[in-house]
């Protein structure tokens, strides 16, 4: 029970990392709204949790993680219907690959709002309330190896990614005075259904099988040639909530079976 009576707010939880996430947080005695573009799915999530018996509880939330006025207004909701919000997840993303000499400027901009804009936006509605209610808190940012590092056909994904860190400096220094943390959780390649699609995307644009795309490429620089699991992601977001002080915080994680040191 190392979240009980802590209210979070998980981005992109419907699915993948996230909804492990907000798993392992209601299992920890946490009161998770299950923040997603899809409603259905992230009702359909909420009931799932119910079902497993977690220690916790779930709702279901709207959120395009874009929309200023749609952020403003659930945020403020989840922080009403609870009386305290305590952690923000803001995990979600999308990814799109191409050589930047053919990457379309639309999908650029696309990619980059969901990562900056609804990691800056999810920020400035939780922290408001966060400062407003005294009880510190903690915000986390799903990052990645790509914040440390680069890849073929990811450029910005990877330049998002390394803007991560630098809002999450920023957070750990205005939010030290009011309790609130702010860290960045850096995986290598979790087999979710956002790397599965990318699979055949990277073997048809480099011409290779997907096996060797899986191998010599997501897989080359771990120790062990295995991908990071959902739920390793899941324990580094329960470390960086259930942490006590501003001793951790500013800080970046890689939990990447060694894809990347530092």
């Amino acid at each position: 029970m190392r979240l009980e009576n802590k209210v979070a707010i998980v981005t992109g939880a419907a699915s993948g990392i996230g909804k492990q996430i907000a798993l392992t947080y209601v299992q920890a005695g946490a009161k998770v709204a299950i923040a997603d573009l899809n409603l259905d799915a992230a009702n359909a999530t909420a009931r799932e949790f119910e079902s497993i018996g977690g220690k916790g509880a779930a709702i279901g939330v709207a959120m395009d993680v874009t929309n200023e006025a749609q952020v403003n207004e659930q945020v403020d909701k989840v922080a009403a219907q609870y009386g305290r919000l305590d952690i923000l997840v803001s995990n979600a993303g999308i990814q799109t690959i191409a050589p930047i000499d053919e990457f379309e400027f639309s999908k650029w901009k696309q990619l980059l709002s969901i990562h900056l804009d609804g990691a800056f936006l999810t920020t400035r509605a939780a922290l408001r309330h966060m400062y407003k209610f005294g009880n510190g808190g903690s915000v986390i940012y799903m990052g990645s190896v790509h914040s440390k590092e680069a890849s073929l056909l990811k450029a910005p994904y990877v330049t998002a990614k390394h803007g991560l860190i630098g809002l999450a400096k920023v957070v750990a220094k205005e939010g030290a005075k009011h309790g609130v943390r702010a860290n960045v959780i850096c995986p290598g390649f979790v087999r979710t259904p956002l790397v599965d699609k990318q699979i055949p995307e990277q073997a048809k644009e480099l011409g290779i099988s997907e096996q060797e795309v899986i191998k010599n490429i997501m897989l080359k620089d771990t120790v062990d040639g295995e991908f990071t699991t959902v739920q390793d992601v899941a324990d580094a977001a329960l470390f960086f909530a259930a942490f006590g002080s501003n001793a951790l915080t500013g800080q970046s994680l890689v939990v990447s079976h060694g894809w990347f040191m530092q």
